[in-house]
């Protein structure tokens, strides 16, 4: 393993001395009260969970004169989205005991529970482990979940995707017993043996900041394949996976008004034979292990070691690990992000049906009834799940004969069917944000949908109900919801401001430049309706925004950071009109 930097980061430090992901949580779980120390927040992300407080009561505990309300945000790594119905329940059970009665789909095809308190985080989390899944490695410097393509088509190739990414998952997670110890009380176990045999791949200090994977089945691009760190597109000529082809550097975290940091889509590395692909996975992450900046958390993702040291570099470093010759990447065929809505033949004899979700929120309004109505699926169908990037839920392995009972389920709770959408609200997409997100600077899962019911008027009224235009909204420049490929993108600067960014892709091929510094949700509407009337006028029959942009507006395929640096420095002061 390379020597680490001798200047690093505070987190380093913790990471370091924590006994490989320890600390102190035990203790503090045993000491009660409603939050841990500062540094312990730190490590509880290793184990799925963000300690957070209602952003909606700090003025009411203010005027009381009280401290703030802390909660946790936990999450279940979920590899490749796929859920038993057994799981499914747990997690619904879970919401409504310890969390705010709702669960959330991520754009990673995880699960959230938001509001758990303290006292109850460690029976909350026990339980997901019980039900077969587990909360290890959602969050923290380490690879995430992996995701994969969720359709459950029975062919040899979605079987592959699935696999792969069990197989990423069971290499990748973390290797240390502290987790075991701390949250399934299992028996305390001295790990003084070195570093590299109690984490053989991470090591006593993990990775220098988080790590993503995807797998894609060509052409549907619906896992986003290019904003990953690491992405795998397979090649199957004759129906079965023959290998993969390996993209790297992808990630959208950025500062705004910073030219240090910024979002980049994925590069074409290699192509590796199927037998070899988890091998070339570790060498990837192990080079990034050893390689990637520990100083500045804000440049510490895969892409930054990219842009620094080449990509040529990565490349000759990565086959230095490796017991075999790569091949020269494969080309790739990239089609829309979007999920598929409604009925399918699996290819077996049996269906499976996507439900769309607003905003991947399963909660009960009393109007749409997701919580309930998905339960009482389950319950009946007992049929396994797939959840989507695009934060949607699919139910498969169902009996044709009993399509209808199941469309009466979701009518009787009030869930829409996406055919009634614009294809532009069926794309879209939000971050969770306020009031859970410590780090929204906007509203975000609570905005867009109005957001969306303005947009969706001026659609139709316009006659482009039909057009797959991709908008998405974070509460902040992290980018959860993937803002910056988005055809329009709103990004949270403030309360009701957001910046602007067009000129992405349905495709998700391709990055959007800054068009507006600041709208506000008032003049979203406007902005929107100014765009969508350019594109009616002056469009080519049959095309599409993400093309009118491009052929109207100059732009490129992947944007290099100067590029991007110098669109933002264009614009800071003055919005472009």
């Amino acid at each position: 393993m390379g020597e680490i930097e001798v200047s690093r980061s505070k987190l380093e430090e913790i990471k370091e001395g924590s006994r490989y992901l320890r600390g102190t949580i035990s203790e503090e779980i045993a000491a009660g009260g409603d939050t841990f120390e500062k540094s312990t927040t730190q490590l509880l992300k290793f184990h799925g969970t963000y300690q957070e407080d209602d952003r909606d009561l700090r003025k009411e505990m203010k005027e009381k004169g009280l401290g703030r309300y802390y909660i946790f945000m936990v999450r279940t790594a979920i590899p490749g989205g796929a859920l038993t119905p057994e799981q499914y329940l747990t997690e619904d059970e879970l919401g409504t005991e310890f969390g705010n009665n709702s669960i959330r789909i991520t754009s990673r095809q995880g699960f959230q529970l938001h509001s758990v308190r303290k006292d109850n985080l460690k029976e909350c989390i026990r339980r997901i482990n019980e039900s077969g899944r587990s909360t290890c490695g959602a969050c923290g410097d380490v690879v995430r979940n992996i995701m994969a393509t969720p359709l459950p088509y029975k062919s040899p190739v979605y079987d592959d995707v699935q696999a792969l990414a069990q197989e990423l998952r069971q290499n990748f997670v973390a290797k240390s017993t502290a987790y075991h110890e701390i949250w399934m009380n299992g028996e305390k176990v001295e790990e003084s043996v070195p570093s590299e045999e109690v984490e053989p791949i991470y090591g006593k200090v993990y990775l220098p900041r988080k790590f993503k994977m995807g797998i894609m089945v060509p052409p549907r691009n619906d896992i986003d394949i290019l904003t990953h760190d690491l992405g795998f597109i397979p090649h199957f000529p004759n129906g079965e996976v023959e290998g993969y082809t390996l993209y790297v550097g992808g990630g959208f975290g950025m500062t705004h008004g910073k030219d240090d940091t910024y979002p980049t889509l994925s590069q074409p590395l290699m192509y590796v034979p199927r037998d070899k692909t988890v091998q070339a996975a570790i060498a990837i992450v192990t080079a990034q292990r050893d390689y990637g900046n520990r100083e500045n958390r804000k440049r510490a993702r895969l892409r930054y070691l990219l842009e620094e040291k080449g990509l040529e570099w990565f490349r000759t470093e990565v086959e230095s690990r490796l017991d075999f010759k790569p091949e020269d990447p494969k080309p790739i065929d990239l089609g829309t992000v979007s999920d598929p809505y409604g009925w399918f033949e699996q290819g077996d004899g049996k269906l499976f049906c996507s439900v769309w979700v607003q905003d991947g929120r399963i909660k009960d309004t009393g109007t749409v009834n997701y919580k309930s109505g998905f339960r009482e699926i389950v319950e009946t169908f007992r049929c396994p799940i797939r959840l989507t990037p695009n934060c949607s839920i699919i139910f498969h392995d169902l009996d044709p004969a009993r399509k209808d009972e199941f469309d009466a389920i979701l009518a009787k709770h009030g869930i829409p069917h996406a055919d009634d959408f614009t294809e532009a609200r069926k794309l879209s997409m939000a971050c969770v944000a306020l009031p859970t997100c410590g780090l929204a600077l906007a509203e975000s899962e609570r905005a867009l949908p109005g957001v969306m019911d303005q947009i969706d008027a001026i659609l139709k009224r316009e006659g482009l109900e039909d057009e797959p235009i991709l908008i998405r909204m974070t509460g902040c420049p992290n980018g959860c919801a993937r803002p910056y490929n988005a055809d329009i993108g709103f990004v949270g600067r403030g309360p009701e401001r957001y910046a602007l960014f067009v000129g992405g892709s349905f495709r998700g091929e391709r990055l959007g430049v800054l068009w507006k510094h600041t709208v506000t949700t008032d003049e979203i509407p406007g902005v929107v309706e100014e765009l969508l009337r350019e594109f009616k006028e002056n469009r080519k029959p049959s095309e599409p925004f993400s093309d009118y942009w491009v052929r109207a507006h100059g732009g490129y395929e992947t944007p290099r950071p100067e590029q991007f640096h110098q669109a933002w420095e264009s614009i800071q002061g003055q919005p472009v009109s």
